[in-house]
């Protein structure tokens, strides 16, 4: 049995793949590449690539015509602020698309989804460290399509059968520390990339939203969590969903709050670069700290981030910005 990937030239999918790989399991992968990059697909027998959408019925027809009892599920776009200026993009295909996705699946009998969600579902939090019981209330368009297509599983569910794990993480940050994925996130829009962006030139500074949050240093507090630790996640759910037989949703956070000044002094550190900072004003619907507790996911996966930590999160994006630096491409 195959296993399909869609968004599987993805930056979180693309360390999924090489692990999925080396535990000797064949791939059917589906990317058109809107943010998904081409030199993340690996050259293996074990792979078929379909370039395609979600949303078209061709594409899909094409994905489910190989045998397949488990679909990773990472197609969707997850700018926030982009989700509140283009929100029918957003719709057409975080909504839609999954939408189609799940009910060819269903139609095609695969039993098993692992779904990429987010924290964003939970909206302004209401305390900390955020757990899986926190209320619902996404305050962009974004976390609205993650907790809509979150509901109509649970419904899938109950109805057809399907089983489903849904991962609810945090900020997703770093690259495989063994260098096996070394192409760049398409167009990022979260912190670390643009922190690596301005240490290797390709872009001349950065704005640091807000100093003046009730937080030890006075900038927000996130949860990074590292791609492996992701990749690892994902695929214990997978055999939780096998093994099992019923789904379950957990969060998946370090639950070590980093704040925006801290990422910056240790990408200083590790790159050597003064990195140019201008401040701004604080944004709309940034809360002043956001920590999970991933204290389900280590009970029902026996999982725990090992990867997270500030150093180990720069070091491994900064092996790979380097060598995308202008510098380096005219070397």
């Amino acid at each position: 049995m195959k296993i399909g990937i869609t968004g599987g030239a993805g930056y979180i999918a693309s360390h999924i793949v090489q692990d999925l790989l080396e535990y000797g399991h064949e791939l059917v992968l589906l990317d058109n590449f809107v943010t998904g990059n081409p030199e993340n697909l690996p050259n293996s027998t074990a792979v078929t690539f379909i370039e395609g959408d979600v949303g078209s019925e061709a594409a899909l027809n094409s994905f489910f015509s190989h045998p397949m009892d488990t679909v990773f599920h990472f197609a969707a776009l997850k700018a926030a602020g982009e989700s509140m200026t283009d929100p029918v993009k957003y719709s057409a295909n975080n909504v839609r698309g999954t939408f189609h996705l799940v009910e060819t699946m269903v139609q095609a009998g695969v039993k098993n989804l692992v779904f990429s969600s987010s924290a964003a579902v939970y909206g302004t939090p209401e305390y900390i460290p955020i757990d899986e019981d926190h209320p619902r209330k996404p305050i962009n368009y974004y976390g609205f399509t993650k907790l809509m297509m979150e509901q109509n599983l649970e419904w899938m569910a109950e109805l057809a059968g399907l089983r489903f794990a849904s991962l609810r993480y945090f900020n997703a940050a770093g690259y495989d520390v063994r260098g096996r994925v070394q192409g760049l996130e398409n167009k990022p829009q979260n912190l670390l990339p643009v922190v690596m962006e301005v240490a290797c030139g390709m872009r001349p500074s950065m704005q640091l939203f807000g100093r003046d949050y009730e937080t030890r240093d006075g900038t927000c507090i996130r949860d990074y969590i590292h791609t492996n630790d992701l990749s690892r996640a994902h695929i214990l759910a997978m055999e939780y969903l096998k093994k099992e037989a019923r789904s379950l949703t957990v969060n998946l956070g370090s639950e070590e709050g980093l704040t925006v000044q801290e990422i910056i002094d240790e990408a200083r550190k590790v790159t050597g670069v003064q990195i140019k900072v201008e401040d701004a004003p604080r944004r709309p619907g940034d809360p002043a700290s956001l920590i999970a507790s991933a204290r389900k996911a280590h009970e029902l996966l026996g999982w725990k981030a090992e990867h997270s930590d500030a150093n180990t999160l720069v070091k491994s994006m900064w092996s790979v910005y380097q060598k995308h630096s202008p510098e380096a491409s005219h070397q």
